[in-house]
């Protein structure tokens, strides 16, 4: 393996901007690790996700849970925010997906005026773009380090009007249909391919006695930032508290209960809310760099981003985008569906995210074995750096040299996918402890 390393060393291109060309093992397809130039995760943390309009942060501005998570990820390794080469935010219902909001963030978290900072809106993936953008400046050379985040408060800010439009989107069939409300596609995906209730609601379940489990047993403590907030009450009283448990997770869930709940998008229908996401409140940040950079700085390596992938699918059943976004990632990575240890998948609703099981074939104990949106919530900016930081903390927690992937489904008919590698304890060895509370 040693001498792998060595002559891997001697092909790879030595330019920054060059592409990145791996050896892989041909048993296993996993790619040869310690080249310098890879793209690394750092560290990462989150709030806890709250419920939107109800929740201990429905008074609480983006800005306030965005300055949380930034503020801990680089304490937590001790690295100066004026290391970074580049900030960027995921957001999704913030004006202008929340650039000023960005902005006054960074400068609450103490960052100095010398690093930027910019927003992208890829909806649903934002959180996941974030991270790609990070990952792709540090790829070309423009960057060493730089921090990828998410953020939502649904609370503050609802979907609503979409904008100026050209009336003209009538006369064509897709374009119409990027107007279909999310609950429709989740409705036309269960009717396309034959997605029951009862195997939906099954499916909520388990996301929810999952997710139950991993927050009694303490293994979400360690991912999550404890925030104080203040929150007004139906009177007006004003009270302060620290946030530092998920609040969507309803542990005493039955079948029952679910299987008598009302659909919420058509009367005939089998979409219902206790089978689709939560509206949610939350923001993630997870900290990367160039292998080489890492290490001159003995930070820790927590993982490396081996492939990722966003497609598009019709915009009716944008659900699916996951079952064609995943294997496009895995071709990159040179992985294949058996090499995955943990898959993330978002659970927008439980038809698209059955469907997209189904579809690859994936064992459901590889699935969400933290549960998913369905328990935990899907703040729309934040989910996909959440699941990043998630991921990473229950492959770490197996010990183990270990894959992951986590994707969801995209508004309009989007799907997008990434594939990270824990490279083992022994790789986190040298630099600070990352995810310490």
């Amino acid at each position: 393996m040693e001498r792998l390393k060595v002559i891997s060393g001697h092909l790879l291109p030595r330019g920054p901007s060059e592409p990145l060309r791996v050896l892989r093992s041909c048993g296993s397809g996993s790619s040869v690790p310690g080249t310098g130039e890879e793209v690394v995760v750092v560290h990462g943390r989150r709030t806890a996700i709250g419920k939107a309009k109800r929740g201990s942060f429905k008074d609480t501005t983006p800005d306030e849970l965005l300055s949380a998570v930034m503020s801990a990820v680089l304490a937590d390794v001790g690295l100066p925010a004026a290391r970074l080469g580049d900030v960027c935010v995921g957001n999704v219902l913030q004006p202008g997906a929340g650039a000023l909001m960005a902005r006054v963030a960074h400068f609450l978290s103490g960052f100095p005026e010398t690093v930027p900072v910019y927003t992208v809106n890829r909806q649903c993936s934002s959180g996941l773009q974030a991270l790609l953008n990070i990952a792709g400046a540090i790829r070309s050379g423009s960057i060493e380090l730089g921090l990828a985040c998410g953020v939502e408060s649904m609370s503050l800010r609802s979907i609503g009007n979409p904008g100026d439009l050209s009336s003209r989107l009538v006369e064509n069939d897709k374009a119409r249909d990027c107007l279909v409300p999310m609950g429709i596609t989740s409705e036309n995906v269960a009717e396309r391919f034959g997605v029951s209730r009862e195997k939906q609601d099954a499916f909520a379940l388990s996301s929810q006695l999952k997710a139950a489990q991993a927050q009694n047993s303490g293994r979400f403590d360690q991912e999550i930032v404890p925030v104080t907030v203040s929150v007004t009450d139906e009177s007006g009283r004003e009270r302060r508290l620290q946030v530092r448990k998920d609040e969507g997770i309803r542990a005493g869930t039955t079948l029952d209960g679910l299987s008598g709940l009302r659909p919420a998008f058509k009367p005939d229908g089998s979409t219902t809310a206790g089978n689709s996401s939560q509206v949610s409140d939350g923001a993630a940040a997870v900290l990367l760099g160039r292998r080489s950079a890492v290490e001159v700085l003995g930070l820790p390596v927590l993982a490396v981003l081996r492939g990722s992938a966003v497609v598009g699918v019709p915009p009716d059943l944008m659900g699916i985008g996951p079952a064609v976004a995943i294997p496009a990632a895995l071709r990159q990575a040179g992985l294949s569906l058996d090499d995955i240890d943990v898959f993330e998948i978002n659970e927008a609703f439980a038809s698209q995210a059955l469907y997209c099981v189904e579809k690859l074939g994936l064992p459901l104990e590889k699935v969400n074995p933290n549960g998913g949106a369905i328990a935990l919530g899907h703040p729309l900016g934040c989910t996909g750096a959440r699941q990043v930081v998630t991921l990473l903390n229950e492959l770490r927690r197996r010990g183990r040299r270990a894959y992951g992937v986590v994707s969801m489904c995209i508004g309009t008919g989007m799907g997008a996918a990434a594939v990270f590698e824990f490279p083992g304890p022994q790789r986190e060895e040298g630099g600070r402890v990352a995810g310490r509370t």
